[in-house]
């Protein structure tokens, strides 16, 4: 029988934590969403991309170059 009641304790210790860990996830969501941007700041992760397309990388410019010189 000792099993059941420490199978009820496993069971209900992860209950709590799920909850504690959604409460943490809600209140971390709030926090960002309630913390003020300051004008100019911009989202690190998009920082410097321009919409469009994008510059080829050096070593593929290279080979369109010479791609382009070569005769037919």
């Amino acid at each position: 029988m000792a099993t059941s009641f420490g199978k009820r304790q496993k069971e209900k210790n992860r209950i709590e934590k799920r909850q504690e860990k959604q409460a943490r996830r809600v209140q971390r969501k709030e926090e960002r969403a309630n913390k003020p941007r300051l004008d100019g700041e911009e989202d690190p992760d998009i920082a410097g991309i321009v919409p469009g397309p994008q510059p080829l990388p050096y070593d593929l410019l290279e080979e369109e170059q010479v791609k382009q010189e070569e005769p037919k």
